[in-house]
């Protein structure tokens, strides 16, 4: 018994499926850039000396990374506007979503990259007479960056492939354009076989980038 399979229907369905690739970089991209922004200073404010710094903080991580992306983008998207009194775009519901779940891995990976620095770079900079944000800024966070590098290209793919939950508030990223296709055609193993190899190749693609920061930084 032979499977159909339509290579044709890919070919056709690839220019719908490659808008669809491009709405889920740039998802990813501002998500992550965002989330980075957010995760390094709540990094640093999990390593606060004041509870009042660092106990909001252990909070907001604790409590994005113990549960599901899915329903914090229904809570974004569903529940806010009812606190809010106005309707959010699909697109700033999405974006918001992930970048707050981003955040909250980005900054346990800043806060171990941060504690791994020896604390003596820390005292040579305050010695120097440089302030404690100076020490960080310009000594501490740079070999802390260069040593996340690894974990912070797992967290560009993680949210890469993460971002496919958006299509259930409609926002028409690969999955999303997936579906439609798959709606009018009925060609469900074609669809989705062409999807998850874009996504393989967007994956690949941004493992040898982050390959590359490694080597180049090294």
């Amino acid at each position: 018994m032979s499977i159909p399979f339509d290579l044709s229907l890919i070919f056709d369905s690839l220019p719908l499926l490659g808008i669809g690739a491009l709405v889920t970089i740039e998802i990813t991209a501002v998500s992550v850039f965002l989330g980075t922004c957010i995760g390094l200073m709540v990094g640093i404010a999990e390593l606060a000396r004041y509870p009042w710094i660092r106990i909001p903080a252990k909070i907001y991580v604790d409590f994005i990374r113990g549960t599901p992306l899915l329903v914090q983008i229904f809570i974004i998207y569903f529940a806010l506007p009812i606190i809010l009194g106005t309707r959010i775009e699909p697109f700033v519901a999405a974006v918001a979503a992930c970048s707050i779940n981003s955040g909250a891995y980005v900054a346990e990976i800043f806060r171990a990259g941060i504690q791994s620095i020896d604390k003596g770079q820390m005292e040579a900079g305050r010695s120097l007479g440089m302030s404690w944000t100076q020490t960080m800024r310009l000594i501490v966070i740079p070999q802390a960056f260069r040593r996340t590098i690894p974990q912070l290209g797992n967290e560009f793919i993680a949210m890469l492939k993460d971002s496919s939950l958006v299509s259930v508030i409609g926002f028409e990223e690969l999955t999303r354009k997936g579906q439609l296709v798959i709606a009018s055609t009925y060609g469900s193993l074609e669809i989705w076989t062409a999807v998850a190899i874009i996504y393989l190749i967007m994956t690949l693609s941004i493992t040898r980038f982050v390959a590359f920061l490694e080597k180049r930084f090294k």
